[in-house]
């Protein structure tokens, strides 16, 4: 890692003195690369290493990989470090009480699989659990807040999965720093201190949750120290008891009572859903672009599919020799996102319930036959889903999910060659507002399902069902060439993930862009049609051009949080998004 001089400031965000003395010892001795990789990301350069590197939402949590890592263990053991921490330090994102997607490249076998951990709707669910008395869809937050929205959380599962099948280190040293933390404090980020501040009306709504967020009405501040004991406590159990101890006794108790006696929004989850929760292993979705396979994660999540749709399309143009500062460029990625996302709300959703054509989505010639769409000067004026080859006969209307930007987003490669990329959960900012007695925010997934169940007499594909798993747009992602790892990249951002995603392959592969410069890269993401343009950045000065090409623009901020780590047979390349507080390290 090249060295840079070392701010005293940097460091007073970074609390080690709480660790058990083992592990302090060896966090002490990244104190000084994580203030390097913070101004190493402020200059724009990209973090290089040799051996192993991680690339995470906050320094505290790449802190706990990092160590793992160092001490000889795996992608996997680091993961589960990472995600504690998160689940602690940006507990609006993701934690214990929410989902997550994991693809996982194997360095001894060459072989690609990814684990869903995604939740499940309770076997109590109905089809009109949205939707008012006369059939209409609730309004969101009317749905989110509380306990209706809460599906079985599927993170611990997935934690343990992950060891079991590719962990070397001794399962409870994973939970060091998290504990530490936990118990003995941490410094509340700036961008902790003001979500909670522009959420403190709906947070303050339930008693415990108001406690820890706004005690005695008041929110918490920047550089405050909190402490979370009943978390450190629930992370002993799983650290003693294994993922059994989560979804078991007095901890599944603890989150089954909370959902269904939220007062004025109560759910329908059980001690049954909790004890009948798996994880699904499932083989990644891929698709070829500029010679790489592109994989990730398949259905319930939406994410591989449609980057795959975008990229498969916009194979047929050459966007390296037009360039990123290019309006024609962003007239293609445009068009083809609107393209891929017509098909996502018409057939993407939890296939163990609903025949989709997860083939013929990314089947070459019907790419190629969607591509031809773009073959013109202006943008489109019409967009519409296709009809992909289909195993099976279906009629499917159009969803109208909603989908807000939270999440967090890991990426890592160790010194065995293994490559991990995990997008985690727990739905919009603070989740369902709703904090378990283990000291844990629980997750608002069930209203990433269509409220509504039918429109016209005919199904939507992502309706709730009992059991289901609500589509997703969580989109992480490992890229291939010649079977072997080139980048680890996923973002969080709501259904915004996948244009996150999409442009950063595109930088990476067409524009040659390192990791670092490919997630800096100034956003542009058109869904439905409006091109979203990231507000004070060089995006802003396309907004003309593509009006001109006949879009609609929208300036407005776009808060993403990718990670990607580049691997070459010169090393390893690691970038860490600006709009949020993570970092790359490696050695």
């Amino acid at each position: 890692m090249r060295l840079l001089p070392i701010f005293p400031v940097v460091l007073a965000a970074l609390p080690v003195s709480t660790l058990p003395l083992a592990a302090q010892e060896a966090a002490d001795a990244y104190v000084p690369e994580i203030a390097t990789a913070q101004l190493t990301k402020r200059s724009g350069d990209p973090v290089a290493a040799s051996k192993w590197m991680i690339s995470a939402a906050n320094p505290l949590a790449v802190r706990a990989g990092a160590r793992v890592l160092s001490d000889g263990g795996t992608a996997a053991d680091a993961m589960v470090a990472v995600q504690t921490v998160l689940g602690l330090v940006e507990p609006q994102s993701s934690g214990l009480g929410g989902g997550a997607f994991l693809v996982w490249y194997d360095g001894a076998t060459g072989e690609m699989t990814t684990l869903d951990g995604r939740e499940t709707a309770p076997l109590a669910a109905t089809p009109r659990m949205f939707q008012d008395e006369a059939g209409e869809p609730l309004k969101f937050f009317d749905a989110v807040v509380g306990g209706l929205s809460v599906g079985t959380p599927g993170t611990p599962a997935l934690m343990e999965k992950a060891h079991a099948n590719w962990g070397r280190a001794d399962w409870p040293t994973l939970f060091t720093d998290a504990i530490a933390l936990a118990e003995g404090g941490f410094e509340v980020s700036p961008r902790l201190a003001a979500l909670v501040a522009s959420d403190k009306e709906r947070l303050s709504r339930f008693p415990r949750t108001a406690a820890y967020f706004a005690p005695e009405g008041v929110a918490i501040e920047q550089g405050s120290t909190l402490t979370n004991a009943a978390y450190a406590k629930t992370l002993r159990a799983l650290a003693s008891g294994g993922a059994k101890a989560f979804y078991t006794g007095e901890i599944a108790q603890g989150i089954v009572d909370t959902v269904d006696n939220a007062q004025g929004n109560p759910g329908v989850l059980s001690m049954t859903d909790m004890s009948i929760y798996a994880v699904k292993e499932r083989a990644p979705v891929c698709a070829t672009y500029r010679a790489h396979d592109i994989c990730g994660m398949g259905p319930p999540s939406s994410g591989a599919l449609t980057v795959g749709q975008i990229l498969g399309m916009l194979e047929h143009h050459d966007l390296a020799a037009l360039g990123k500062d290019s309006p024609e460029s962003w007239r293609l990625i445009g068009d083809a996102s609107r393209l891929a996302f017509a098909d996502r709300g018409r057939y993407m959703a939890d296939s163990d319930f609903v025949p989709m054509p997860t083939k013929g989505l990314v089947d070459p010639d019907y790419l190629a036959s969607r591509a031809a769409l773009l073959a013109r000067d202006t943008a489109l004026t019409e967009v519409s889903a296709g009809a992909p080859p289909f195993d099976h006969a279906g009629l499917r209307a159009d969803d109208e999910s909603i989908e807000l930007p939270s999440t967090s987003h890991i990426s890592i490669v160790d010194q065995f060659g293994n490559a991990l990329s995990m997008t985690t959960t727990i739905e919009n900012g603070f989740g369902s507002r709703l904090m378990a007695p283990g000291g844990f925010l629980l997750n608002n997934e069930l209203t990433d399902f269509s409220f509504r169940t039918h429109k016209d007499g005919i199904p939507i594909a992502n309706r709730i069902e009992p059991g289901k798993r609500p589509r997703s747009s969580m989109s992480p992602t490992i890229v291939l060439k010649d079977d072997k790892p080139v980048l680890i990249v996923g973002s969080p951002g709501g259904s915004r993930i996948i244009g996150y995603v999409a442009k950063t392959i595109i930088a990476h592969l067409d524009w040659g862009l390192d990791p670092q410069a490919a997630v800096s890269l100034p956003h542009l993401v058109n869904r439905f049609g409006t091109y979203d343009l990231e507000e004070g950045t060089d995006a802003v000065q396309l907004s003309e051009p593509l009006i001109e090409l006949g879009f609609e623009t929208n300036v407005r901020g776009l808060n993403s949080g990718i990670h990607a780590i580049a691997v070459s047979e010169a090393g390893l390349l690691g970038g860490a998004d600006p709009r949020r507080e993570g970092i790359a390290l490696g050695e």
